[in-house]
């Protein structure tokens, strides 16, 4: 991220620019200087990510309850030195920066290739060398970090420059993070993440003032330096022919220096020599063969000006104050939109804000494998449910012919190669009396309401018939039956010992510690129960989407994935299931367990037998697909099977619209079937409602 090989750059050619420094002591210092101020870090979350999971298993589908242990760890270790963190994590991606967005989640790809390659062939978890992080990671960091009451915010624009903003304007202590961009832009002290010591808390800061003591630069000029060398505004390829003419020009080029630091030496020297004592932007906009690219290459030096801030390098000042993300309001209601804003700022909902004000979302890699003949990707898999929950949020929205607008999806997925966003058509749900209006989802506090809220969320997974089982459970569980019998009705590749694997961990993960889990031993790692494992964390990430749209039927922290799932016990429960293990010895020999095992089971299988899914055993044994067997599928799948998984969507990539099979419609063993939801009347008695809290107190 930023600037690519300025980290390498400064450690390696300038290090008076890297100190090593104590928080605690600059943090005592603070407050001496400035008595009754609380000393803040604000922290770039997406940037520490990678440094956060620490558990040893990373590709099992996470360690949640482990994970959730670090991060207070973390926090713990700064309050008690008396520091605030403030956290920050992207809201958005801009349309300035999607073309890199898209390029590193096609590198990803080959990443996730490689690492499914690897377990296949020696049915174990990769070494650290490879290390992805978690599918999800980020949505759940969020609502952790929340959860532990911490302040949290989810960015409007480019997080890189609301953390480098919210520090200047906050007299903050520091920015914690990992990107080159917090050395260009002109504001509070930058903490690398990496290199941090937590038990201490020292850390390296880069200083920039020494960076443009270094290059003989201002601190004006860094935001022309960095495009010039190119970030991920302005690509790299775009100046190269200006970058080879100062390095040619450059008398002071070392051998024993690599390409970029010459580079980097070459093009400070140029801003120096030239720029510097000769007619400055005059001489700027001759030199650099731009054409076209003007507006780009200006606003890359304007996207580092923070509030009240300018710079001597802008060929062209038009329009440089604004974002360039085409904000398209998909709503009308001005309360409904600034309540989404609100919550989304807030960290307390998952893209709805996003779909309302631009009708655009996105969603990175997932760890699945592309040569699986069985499972599709997990975008497709759930787009009947996001179709749905467009439709709810999108209803009073409809154009003068009475259709919702579309919504554009950039979802990573084996096959879509990501050229333009897929195109997605709201689909109406199915409610009895009607789809009830977001106002008063979310602004009624009629005690009934809540009730409508539960139901629009089950219909949102064509689970409305189910509510009044649903609703005698306890929410987590209810939440898992939603999910599991979703998965069930979209996927036929889904056995009875994979729905006795993913009951049985839930029920065990409520008696284990942090330490337990990390302590749980695997005898090999199964590449389907990998994939099987992010599929369901996916799943849950749908769930939170849902209940951010109907207004919060559910708290947020009973859909959090430390609650339901962990990822080698999933492995655990996923092998002895697949051997024929008994349930008594998959639950542990615990007799409670066992009760609600069945109760939970028999309600999924009920549901599925409704809807024509019969449930059938498929033992896996040990069996793994292998990787000269499974290169005869190739990664045409995916798209081959895309009409069982959505019935309205317009992919530009390919080129072609289609119409499949309804959403919830699919094929099994018995013959082809619709998915349609049948009404039934319930024996049970229906439970009351209370409005329920997003987090606990």
């Amino acid at each position: 991220m930023g600037v690519r090989g300025l980290h390498g750059f400064v450690a390696n050619a300038c290090p008076s620019v890297c100190t090593v420094v104590n928080l605690k002591e600059m943090a005592e210092k603070y407050q001496i200087h400035q008595p009754g101020c609380i000393p803040v870090i604000v922290v770039d979350a997406m940037c520490c990510l990678r440094h956060w999971y620490t558990p040893e298993s990373w590709v099992c589908g996470g360690q949640w309850l482990e994970y959730l242990s670090v991060l207070e760890d973390f926090i713990k270790a700064f309050t008690t030195a008396g520091i605030k963190l403030v956290f920050f994590f992207d809201g958005v991606v801009e349309q300035k920066k999607r073309h890199e967005w898209v390029k590193r989640r096609l590198r990803n790809n080959k990443e996730i290739s490689r690492i499914f390659q690897f377990m296949k062939t020696h049915r174990r978890q990769p070494g650290r060398d490879m290390f992805f992080i978690p599918s999800g990671l980020a949505t759940f960091t969020r609502f952790a970090l929340k959860s532990l009451g911490q302040e949290t915010v989810c960015s409007l624009q480019e997080a890189d420059y609301e953390v480098a903003s919210y520090g200047l304007q906050n007299n903050c202590l520091g920015i914690l993070g990992e990107d080159t961009d917090y050395l260009i832009f002109n504001t509070c002290p930058y903490f690398s993440i990496s290199k941090l010591h937590l038990d201490c808390l020292v850390t390296v800061m880069f200083s920039r003032e020494n960076l443009c003591h270094s290059l003989g630069l201002n601190v004006t000029d860094l935001p022309l330096l960095a495009c010039l060398l190119g970030n991920d505004t302005v690509p790299e390829g775009m100046l190269e022919s200006f970058r080879q003419k100062c390095l040619s020009g450059y008398s002071s080029a070392k051998q024993n220096n690599d390409k970029r630091t010459n580079t980097i030496l070459a093009v400070a020297d140029y801003i120096t020599r030239v720029l510097h004592l000769q007619q400055g932007l005059k001489d700027l906009e001759e030199m650099l063969p731009l054409g076209r690219n003007k507006t780009v290459f200006c606003r890359g030096v304007a996207s580092y000006l923070l509030p009240g801030q300018q710079s001597p390098w802008l060929l062209q000042i038009p329009s440089l104050e604004t974002s360039d993300k085409q904000e398209v309001i998909m709503w009308s209601d001005p309360e409904i939109l600034q309540v989404a804003k609100e919550h989304h700022v807030q960290a307390e909902s998952y893209l709805v804000y996003n779909i309302l004000s631009s009708g655009e979302i996105e969603c990175s890699n997932t760890l699945e494998d592309e040569f699986d003949p069985e499972l599709p990707g997990q975008a497709l898999i759930f787009r009947p449910a996001r179709q749905h929950i467009y439709s709810l949020l999108l209803e009073d929205s409809k154009d003068a012919c009475r259709s919702c607008p579309i919504v554009k999806e950039w979802f990573v997925y084996f096959g879509n190669q990501l050229k333009q966003p897929e195109l997605v058509q709201p689909i109406k749900l199915d409610i009895p009396g009607g789809i009830p209006s977001l106002r008063t989802l979310w602004l009624s506090q009629d005690a009934e309401v809540q009730a409508q809220r539960y139901s629009t969320f089950l219909a949102c997974f064509h689970l409305w018939n189910e509510r009044e089982e649903l609703q005698a459970l306890e929410n987590s569980l209810a939440a898992l039956c939603c999910l599991l019998i979703y998965l069930l009705w979209q996927v036929d590749a889904f056995s009875l010992e994979d729905l006795n694997a993913f009951i049985a961990q839930t029920l065990c993960l409520r008696g284990k510690s942090a330490a337990q889990l990390s302590g749980l031993q695997l005898t090999h790692v199964d590449s389907r129960a990998v994939q099987l494992g992010s599929l369901f964390i996916r799943g849950l990430t749908t769930l939170i989407l849902a209940n951010s749209a109907c207004g919060f039927p559910f708290r947020m922290d009973d859909l959090m994935a430390w609650k339901m799932f962990d990822g080698k016990l999933f492995q655990q429960k996923y092998q002895q299931s697949h051997r024929g293990c008994s349930v008594e010895e998959l639950l542990e020999g615990n007799k409670y367990w066992l009760t609600e095992f069945q109760n939970l089971k028999s309600l999924i299988c009920k549901a599925c037998m409704k809807n024509n899914r019969v449930l059938q055993s498929r033992q896996r044994g040990n069996e793994f697909i292998r990787e000269s067997e499974s290169r005869r599928w190739g990664s045409s799948f995916q798209r081959s099977h895309q009409p069982r998984f959505s019935s309205l969507f317009h992919n530009p990539n390919q080129g072609h619209q289609w119409r499949g099979l309804g959403p919830y419609t699919s094929r099994f063993e018995t013959g082809p079937s619709g998915r349609r939801y049948r009404s039934e009347e319930q024996s049970q008695k229906r439970r009351g409602f209370q409005h329920t809290l997003r987090w606990p107190r």
